[in-house]
């Protein structure tokens, strides 16, 4: 029922069991510093018990099992030394009997020549502390007060001068208030890292401080800098510390400790997708014009947290935003083995095998947040999950492979950023050495990314339990393996239905003019039939409706009558929009907004000729009124009556006036008339009537 060396409290006491003796048992108070081991009976702990007055805790000396001091220190010699001193009483059966003990006490007193206080310290501190040479270990660490703060009362305390002048201050409360002050002040305040100091500017702004308090005080007698240190590393943790001295933004992406991996919140392939984005380090030129130097592209990267596969990429000059997110999904999500032929890999579905929807997408709060990446949640249950704000570190797979895949290429191609991204006066510009097209650098991407997911072994990779060690840590074999056993397995789709998805929304409205979207006009054969472009007041048809758009093509958008829906129609672009044709929707709006700057101008001018025209207007009202004579003696009735008659004088007038009178000229002799063409060739100016009022066929 009982163990050897147990602890037991009773009746708010605390005992160690020693030992069994029959039905006796040994036991010692170990908080009592006069203790000594006693009998009693097993029956009566039995009932107590019962009583519920007896209950086991844990032993507070079991620390002192794990201690291990170090050969030839002086706790270990010590700690051997006690040990033989009182071996021959602690190894005694009877040791529990006060006359025995006693007598072995005299006798080691007669043989060693120790104490009878020394003698019994050791044996009670040996047997409360547990019954092992390391019970009597000294209490080293108790000694010194670590930590704690001492004020002197007279003499300053540590070591004295010995070359600085003076004695130096002595540490008080009122001393270390103003040590706090400027360290919350200039150290670790909450005002951004532009703002924080290094301890030295706190300690003279400290000194600053003191002085103002105590100006007659000399030089040599104020508080030092290794004072305030001191003060600084005892009352400040390093935690908290570390949390003060940097921004919540630096201190959460960089520096706080991590719980937790990305593999052990994943339950295989296709679990979840992570997203990023960043400009390549190198810089580009034209396909078309290598003479031009178009700058550094921005990379887009999908990869599968499971098992490392890159799994998507785009490489453009668009800016990080969903349009080019969406390109790289699309690609993470069908098969690349025709992309990657285009491009001269000749690979097959099986080295590329990530094809279908994922569970779950991560990614920043920019790119995939929003309405426009909802259809892919709605229509295809794809989970999107968003990082905080400058949390990178909650996307480290991406983050890192970015270093993984460009460093594998970028140091020796020529235009690599290198170093300081500022040329220095009579330095090299890196940019001038740029050679590789948009098209070179995105074959050699591909390559890279082909290498990585076939044979690039991951040596940091936490592997789980489960996961047998002939399996390679590349990221084909952990794809292929977690397809077997684990779960996650990516889910099929159809590649237009998803294009579909993934492409940016725009609430288009409709007239009898066509589907308008940014300006410009599109149709269709089902929205024709359907009887929206027909004119007439009765005509019905919806104010608005949904339409996904491809940003790089302006002929075309998709309109989607039912939402949450896969059916959708493609409307091309009308006639009334056609100087877009072959344009982008980029294009469109450039024009959009060139043509709304021009309106802008135009209207300017506008509204200052509108209003000389209204002056010129009510100037000539003016006039006018100013020449007509006073007619209130003629009775309206007459006035009324002659108006034919003076409309007839009015046409005749005009008449004479502006009737055309040549003079007529005598001709001697008529000139020959030479036709350029034959004479029956149909000049007239072609006639489009047909095609205006033309029936639909």
């Amino acid at each position: 029922m009982f163990r050897l060396n147990e602890v037991l409290k009773v009746n708010d006491q605390r005992f160690r069991i020693l030992e069994f003796v029959e039905d006796h048992i040994v036991w010692i108070d170990i908080d009592d510093s006069s203790a000594l081991p006693e009998l009693i009976t097993e029956q009566l702990l039995s009932d107590s018990i019962d009583n519920e007055t007896l209950e086991r805790v844990d032993d507070p000396f079991q620390g002192l099992t794990f201690e291990a001091p170090e050969e030839g220190t002086a706790a270990k010699n010590k700690r051997d030394t006690n040990y033989r001193l009182i071996k021959p009483l602690i190894d005694s059966p009877d040791f529990y009997s006060p006359k025995h003990r006693s007598q072995i006490i005299k006798m080691l007193i007669d043989e060693q020549g120790s104490t009878k206080q020394t003698l019994y310290r050791l044996a009670r501190r040996f047997w409360q502390r547990g019954q092992t040479p390391n019970a009597l270990l000294p209490d080293y660490k108790n000694s010194g007060g670590k930590g704690k703060r001492r004020f002197a009362s007279g003499k300053k305390l540590g070591r004295p001068r010995k070359d600085t002048p003076g004695t130096g201050a002595q540490i008080n409360e009122e001393i270390e208030r103003l040590f706090r002050i400027s360290i919350d002040k200039y150290v670790l305040n909450d005002k951004g890292e532009e703002n924080k100091h290094p301890i030295s500017y706190a300690y003279r702004r400290f000194q600053a401080m003191y002085l103002t308090y105590f100006p007659r005080t000399p030089e040599e007698e104020l508080p030092t800098n290794w004072q305030m240190m001191h003060f600084y590393k005892r009352e400040y943790a390093q935690s908290e510390i570390l949390k003060k001295k940097f921004s919540s933004i630096t201190y959460n992406k960089d520096i706080r400790p991590l719980h937790s991996t990305a593999n052990s919140n994943v339950q295989g392939p296709g679990s979840r997708y992570e997203i990023d984005a960043t400009i390549a380090d190198i810089y580009l030129v034209s396909d078309s014009e290598r003479g031009n130097i178009v700058g550094r592209p921005v990379i887009y990267m999908v990869i599968d947290v499971f098992s490392r596969m890159v799994t998507g990429f785009y490489i453009g000059f668009e800016n990080a935003s969903y349009v080019a997110a969406m390109q790289a999904l699309y690609m993470s999500m069908v098969d690349k083995t025709s992309y990657c032929q285009e491009l001269g890999f000749d690979i097959n579905s099986s080295d590329w095998p990530s094809i279908g929807l994922p569970d779950a997408i991560l990614a920043d709060r920019g790119e995939l947040l929003g309405h426009q990446i909802e259809n892919l949640e709605n229509i295809f249950s794809v989970r999107i999950e968003n990082t905080p704000p400058y949390r990178g570190d909650a996307k480290g797979i991406v983050e890192r492979n970015f270093k993984t895949v460009q460093a594998d290429f970028t140091p020796f191609a020529p235009g690599f950023v290198t170093g300081n991204k500022v040329k220095k006066r009579g330095g090299k510009d890196y940019r001038l050495d740029s050679k590789l097209s948009i098209l070179d650098f995105t074959k050699i991407l591909l390559s890279s990314v082909l290498y990585h997911n076939q044979y690039a072994v991951l040596k940091k990779y936490d592997r789980d339990a489960d996961m047998p060690t002939d399996v390679p840590s590349t990221p084909l074999h952990l794809w292929n393996w977690g397809l077997q056993h684990r779960t996650g397995r990516l889910r099929a789709a159809s590649e237009d239905g998803l294009r579909i998805a993934l492409l940016p929304r725009v609430k288009a409205t409709i007239s009898e003019l066509g589907v308008r979207v940014f300006g410009i006009y599109f149709t269709s054969q089902e929205v024709i039939q359907n009887g929206w472009l027909h004119r007439g007041k009765n005509v019905k048809r919806p104010v608005s409706i949904e339409a996904a758009y491809d940003p790089a093509c302006a002929d075309h958008i998709y309109l989607l009558p039912e939402k949450h829906t896969h059916n959708y129609w493609i409307c091309n672009l009308a006639e009334r929009s056609r100087q877009y044709k072959g344009a982008s929707f980029w294009d469109v709006w450039q024009v959009e907004d060139a043509q709304k700057k021009t309106h802008g101008k135009a209207g300017v001018v506008a509204t200052s000729k509108k209003r000389e025209h209204e002056e010129f207007v009510l100037e000539q009202i003016k006039k006018a009124s100013q020449k007509s004579p006073d007619t209130s003696d003629t009775p309206k009735s007459e006035r009324i009556a002659a108006i034919n008659d003076n409309k007839a004088k009015e046409k005749k007038k005009e008449r004479s006036e502006k009737g055309y009178r040549p003079n007529r000229l005598k001709q001697d002799s008529e000139a020959e008339v030479v036709y350029i063409t034959a004479k029956d060739d149909d000049l007239d100016f072609p006639d489009y009537i047909d095609e205006l009022f033309g029936e639909d066929d």
